[in-house]
């Protein structure tokens, strides 16, 4: 079965959850076997894997025709693309584009971010899709995240085949409720328009049922998941030294509840010194937390070490004694399960969707300040609570696999392609 999927992050360049799933989701469909599948990103880098995917780049798809030399194009952008694709999909071109800005190859630029003009670089992106569906041989579309719900509306449109799009948040999570009408609109004509739809957890299946008027009918919820640690990271040195370590690592946005670890981290203050809190990620809410943090009188605890990306993670995590997720609204939420796989006993919010299905972490509402400060605390306190959350999340984490949920997938492909 061949697959064309659209996607807006993809590892190693990521910036936040999404890049992480689609990987491990692409990559676990593959395992399964009887799969190919083309994965669409905005830009690519050229250093990406390429095992299981073929990966091409919006940006170097033409959307106006050039008489270009085969060696110019191969020089451009030989890394990311084989030129024999460039020109089948100049052959491709079924409008009048010239409206666009392009480069000497006839390509829309694209940042590969989350850029100010971001509705313009998804219409953009749906624009490219056109091309790309017109030219490459697929059986059915899948659509990651709202930001490319038109390039999978698009490919839809121009050549009959069957969409699937994937839920991995929707602005309600997003906003803690204060939707923007123009992504709500964008989410909502996606859902119209796919044949199906996939939630991250049945949280997030509610909200599209509840919020965005779908059918239950046309609404499965496939979880995430998390692939089994190389050989590489698993011999990660620890780096612990005498104090405790208490990691948030994530998004410092109002989505993921930051302030509430840092008064829960005070209040942990208030019994012991010999725990370092560290709050791993950047954000719009970054100089309020570094604020608040100084405002509670516990900066000389308190760390703040930037945005993290692939093995930092893990290494981070290997340094932690407890990880912290107070996310306020969370679809799913992938990092406890990458904590967990690293034994590092964590603690996660009950309006979360990964508290849906796992057992061995400690689930507490993200208000509750009393309650996680209390969670903290026994785990570093007492080392047979940190010892069995240690034991039993590894294991735990040995069963949760993204081949499985890639086979999950499939089989809903199989419903809609004959």
């Amino acid at each position: 079965m061949k697959a064309l999927m659209f996607g807006w992050e993809f590892p190693p360049h990521i910036l936040g959850g999404l890049g992480t799933a689609s990987y491990g989701l692409t990559k676990g469909m593959y395992e399964n076997g009887d799969m190919d599948i083309t994965f669409v990103i905005p830009k690519p880098w050229g250093d990406e894997e390429r095992s299981f995917a073929n990966i091409i780049g919006a940006n170097c798809v033409p959307v106006q025709w050039r008489d270009v030399d085969r060696d110019y194009v191969a020089q451009r952008i030989g890394n990311i693309m084989n030129p024999d694709l460039y020109y089948s999909l100049r052959d491709h071109i079924y409008s009048d584009f010239s409206r666009l800005y392009t480069n000497d190859l006839g390509c829309i630029e694209f940042s590969g971010r989350y850029p100010d003009n971001l509705i313009e670089e998804i219409n953009n992106y749906s624009i490219v899709a056109g091309v790309i569906a017109r030219t490459l041989d697929f059986d059915i579309i899948h659509s990651h995240d709202w930001l490319t719900y038109p390039a999978g509306i698009h490919a839809k449109q121009v050549t009959g085949k069957p969409l699937v799009i994937h839920v991995h948040a929707t602005d309600f999570d997003r906003s803690r409720g204060n939707v923007n009408p123009t992504v709500f609109a964008i989410e909502k004509d996606g859902m119209n328009n796919a044949d199906h739809i996939i939630t991250v957890s049945e949280l997030t299946r509610r909200t599209v049922i509840d919020k965005y008027g779908i059918s239950p009918d046309k609404v499965t919820t496939v979880h995430n998941a998390v692939e089994p640690l190389s050989d590489e990271l698993k011999s990660l040195p620890a780096h612990k030294g005498k104090d405790k370590v208490v990691t948030f690592l994530g998004r410092i946005t109002m989505q993921k509840g930051p302030e509430y670890f840092v008064e829960a981290a005070a209040k942990v203050l208030q019994k012991t010194r010999n725990v370092r809190f560290v709050m791993a990620g950047s954000g719009d809410m970054m100089e309020k937390m570094i604020d608040l943090v100084a405002k509670r009188d516990i900066a000389d605890r308190f760390h703040f070490t930037g945005f993290l990306r692939g093995k930092e993670v893990y290494s981070m995590l290997k340094a932690s004694d407890v990880y912290v997720m107070p996310s306020v609204s969370e679809p799913f939420g992938i990092s406890p399960l990458e904590a967990m796989q690293m034994g590092v006993p964590s603690i996660i919010s009950k309006q979360s969707g990964c508290a849906e299905i796992l057992s061995n972490v400690i689930k507490i509402d993200y208000w509750d300040i009393d309650a996680m400060a209390d969670a903290m605390y026994s785990i570093i306190s007492y080392p047979a609570m940190y010892r069995q959350l240690h034991d039993h999340g590894i294991a735990e984490m040995d069963t949760i696999l993204w081949k499985t949920q890639g086979g999950k997938v499939i089989d809903i492909y199989r419903r809609f392609v004959h």
